[in-house]
């Protein structure tokens, strides 16, 4: 676990933190450091931005309602939330719930709106800004569908916009409100939360650095970029010893009823070239990805300005590992070096015979 962290730091990652947990009990590595000013060591079990892995937890409570009868996987957005979807050729009549969780909505992603120029400068004109849902859902709106609903796959943060919409339509209470009572006090989540647009990580936290330009400088952008970082597509905050109790959780059917953890791992193809390892599938919330030594694991990802997280669990629950990487370099070539060293971690971790 020391080496594949390490791998992972020596392909330019400033900070690296893994927490692995299996029956025969928990691993931990660390590599790089918390912040390139002081040099401190990254710390142990620190607070994160879980970025879209926040998606799983809102994808959860829906099934959860799913489970209650209180909707139905194949109700339209337009029935949940007449006229919201609509114009540009989006038409809420034709795309279900099930399209919203599983990405294939065809929806435009409304974070090309808000950030439309990759610089530190716009990084740091807007990042205090905070959009409303209904704001987020009228930039989307003025761009036509990529595809017709369940005619492909694309991801786009939209979706679950709507889903946290959709989530307070039906309960009369804000899908944070849902997160914490159905999720996060049942498994006593107590270092998970749901910060809205507080700025502020909790201490203590290894800080965060994009490069905006090849060859440019680290920025440090600890403080998120608020109009993606604000939501049920990505607002949440946590740790290691959390997420991986929340996913092992998730797994094991400890969270849904049979019926919709199935539906939950119902998956379609990924296609090629979407940043995804070979093979992959989406579930509801859920992505499956193969292991090399057989079988796959179930998960789901995060990332924002200066970090990735990734989390995963094995089908059954029994391993759980939660990695994140505390920068993010501009070059393609980089990066693409420093997904293959993540997914070549998870694989070495959850693969018991490694």
């Amino acid at each position: 676990m020391q080496r594949d962290a390490d791998a992972l730091r020596d392909t330019g990652v400033t900070g690296v933190t893994v927490r692995l947990e299996t029956p025969r009990g928990t691993v931990t590595a660390r590599s790089g450091v918390g912040d390139l000013v002081t040099r401190r060591p990254v710390p142990r079990d620190g607070y994160l931005r879980l970025g879209s892995t926040t998606k799983t937890f809102v994808a959860t409570v829906m099934l959860q309602l799913v489970g209650e009868k209180r909707i139905s996987l194949d109700q339209t957005v337009e029935q949940l939330l007449p006229g919201v979807v609509s114009g540009a050729g989006n038409d809420g009549r034709t795309i279900t719930v099930r399209n919203l969780l599983q990405h294939t909505s065809g929806l435009s992603d409304y974070i090309h709106d808000v950030f439309p120029d990759p610089s530190a400068r716009t990084y740091f004109a807007n990042r205090w800004r905070a959009y409303e849902p209904e704001e987020l859902m009228g930039l989307a709106m003025r761009h036509e569908p990529a595809f017709r609903a369940d005619a492909g796959w694309a991801y786009s943060n939209t979706n679950y916009v709507l889903a946290g919409m959709i989530i307070e339509k039906i309960t009369g209470r804000t899908w944070e409100q849902q997160v914490h009572d159905r999720i996060l006090r049942p498994l006593g989540l107590r270092h998970t939360g749901t910060p809205g647009t507080r700025p502020f990580l909790p201490y203590p936290h290894t800080a965060n650095y994009q490069q905006f330009t090849v060859d440019g400088p680290m920025v440090d952008t600890t403080i998120p970029y608020r109009p993606f970082d604000s939501g049920a597509d990505g607002s949440m905050t946590g740790t290691a010893r959390d997420l991986n109790r929340f996913f092992g959780a998730l797994a094991s059917g400890q969270l849904l009823k049979p019926a919709e953890l199935a539906a939950l791992q119902n998956t379609v193809p990924v296609p090629e070239n979407s940043g995804h390892p070979e093979d992959t599938r989406d579930g509801l919330g859920l992505f499956f990805t193969p292991l090399s030594c057989g079988g796959g694991y179930l998960g789901h990802g995060g990332s924002g300005f200066g970090y990735v997280i990734r989390a995963a669990a094995t089908v059954d629950g029994r391993r759980t590992v939660t990695v994140s990487a505390h920068s993010r370099s501009a070059d393609p070539k980089t990066s693409a070096r420093q997904e293959d060293a993540l997914h070549h971690l998870i694989d070495h971790a959850l693969c018991p015979t490694v």
